[in-house]
């Protein structure tokens, strides 16, 4: 660990003191609902009612009666609460302060505290080239130290094979057994593939995507010749920023992924929520906030207000 990078207690209790005491009075306890009744047991299955959420509609048994039906669940007071993290060589970029890792690292530690300290459990998977971590799902303090210990300890991939996202998810999968809140925090630069494991996930569980992302990767600055080099796979372009021409076609391919993107997301029925290198962690989490309130007031039969409208 570098002597500029904080130990994992002194950057816990730093946003112990930035953020979950301001998340306190600005929410005013109010965050504990967005996180309680996602831990549910399937009690009894009776016909769709208008305002029903078309998400637990029992695609079997409406067949089969030839009339939609709704399963209807039992919430529990805990939950289970898992973040999926892709600790890719890519995750390291960051053309300021900050790296994608640094900031996924702080977004996590704040969740993992908050719902940790209300007896709720939280569990992590770690991706790098493969799955090569499993933290089991405990509570407390303690369980969100070990989190950011076990993030901030990996060295940087230096060079890899390109990013396989599917992997993650389907381990994911087989993995956790209990209906689960799970964050899938990523910057999706990946194989394709990666929606439909997704989509699978978003059938059992309760999924947010967090998706991770430098201002760099979306638009590239006049800075002259660069050599610009692939975070995963080492492979070095020189290119001339210069060339209003390139950064035109940049900004187009990249404009082609947000929307690939957006697409794969609306494919599995998950919110996305965006998290850039350069966002406050508190901002990030009353945007996650206000997410989940219209989507439950969606849920209920309203709509949302149209800067949460679907691109």
């Amino acid at each position: 660990m570098s002597k500029l990078t904080p130990t994992p207690e002194a950057m816990l209790r730093r946003l112990e003191w930035t953020v979950i005491r301001r998340l306190d009075g600005l929410l005013h306890g109010n965050y504990q609902t967005l996180f309680r009744g996602y831990g549910i047991d399937l009690a009894d299955l009776r016909e769709y009612q208008y305002h029903d959420d078309v998400r637990h509609i029992d695609w079997n048994v409406t067949a089969r009666l030839q009339t939609p039906y709704v399963r209807v669940f039992n919430e529990e007071r805990d939950l289970n609460a898992w973040f999926l993290l892709d600790l890719s060589a890519s995750v390291d970029f960051g053309s300021r302060d900050l790296s994608k890792r640094a900031i996924s690292a702080e977004f996590v530690t704040v969740l993992a505290r908050v719902l940790g300290r209300h007896g709720n459990r939280v569990g992590a998977m770690f991706y790098g080239t493969s799955v090569d971590t499993v933290i089991p799902a405990r509570t407390g303090r303690r369980q969100a130290l070990h989190i950011l210990h076990k993030m901030q300890e990996r060295p940087p991939l230096t060079q890899s094979a390109a990013t396989n996202l599917g992997d993650l998810l389907k381990s994911a999968f087989q993995a956790i057994p209990r209906r689960s809140l799970v964050f899938v925090v990523s910057d999706f630069i990946s194989q394709p593939g990666w929606a439909k494991p997704l989509a699978q996930l978003a059938q059992r569980h309760e999924v947010i995507a967090v998706r991770l992302y430098d201002s760099l990767e979306m638009r590239l600055p006049d800075l002259g010749l660069l050599v610009i080099q692939d975070a995963e796979t080492g492979e070095q372009l020189f290119v001339d920023t210069h060339d209003r021409g390139f950064r035109t076609r940049f900004e187009a391919l990249a404009a082609n992924r947000e929307e690939e993107l957006r697409e794969g997301f609306r494919h599995a029925g998950v919110d996305a929520l965006e998290l850039a290198t350069d966002d406050n962690v508190l901002d990030a989490i009353l945007r996650f906030a206000d997410l989940r309130k219209q989507r439950s007031r969606l849920a209920a039969g309203g709509s949302l207000p149209k800067h949460l409208e679907p691109a």
